[in-house]
């Protein structure tokens, strides 16, 4: 049996579930940006929940990042708010409206099915692979890793929470769960 390319098979996954996304767009009146976007939102924290995060996040260029902003504002699902210490810097959020066009927009059955395939896999045995892969990836296109949180090497569990030991400041729960652009590899 010839051997299979793993590589392959991952960008295969891919098209497939960014064909999926596609269709899931078309029903929704949306383009496949604007539900990258609010799936973004739905995952970060609130360090990497402004318009520059975005842009690095999805690898696009300021221009289309802010149409769709503007865009997305406009219908409703998502929020602007200023930083409150530094009135240059909004923060973006999602509304109920976003909340509930991402829930439709989420994989169809045969998706979940697929998904629960993959969970099924003892992956801490491969994770290592994974996430070298995914830095090499990252290097070539000088992106910032985007990992989760309580994985940096910033991330501090103190008596009283959590803290980030980058920006000095306090971490919720919430927010050691979610993808942090400031996140850097232990």
């Amino acid at each position: 049996m010839e051997k299979v390319d793993v590589f392959e098979l991952i960008e295969r996954m891919a098209a497939l579930i960014r064909s999926e996304e596609r269709k899931k767009c078309t029903e929704l009146g949306l383009q496949p940006v604007h539900l990258q976007v609010l799936d973004y939102l739905s995952r970060c924290n609130r360090y990497s929940d402004t318009p520059a995060a975005v842009t690095n996040y999805l690898g696009m260029t300021r221009g289309t990042v802010s149409q769709t902003l503007l865009l997305l504002v406009k219908k409703g699902f998502i929020k602007k708010t200023p930083d409150a210490d530094d009135r240059r810097m909004v923060h973006l959020g999602l509304l109920p409206d976003g909340e509930a066009t991402l829930k439709q927009a989420r994989p169809s059955e045969l998706f979940n099915q697929a998904s629960s395939i993959l969970r099924e896999i003892d992956f801490n045995i491969h994770e290592e692979v994974f996430v070298k892969a995914l830095s090499a990836l990252q290097k070539a296109n000088k992106s910032q890793s985007f990992g989760l949180c309580k994985t940096c090497k910033y991330f501090t569990e103190t008596p009283g929470g959590y803290r980030c030991d980058l920006t000095k400041g306090p971490l919720s729960q919430s927010d050691s769960e979610k993808i942090c652009q400031e996140h850097a590899v232990l």
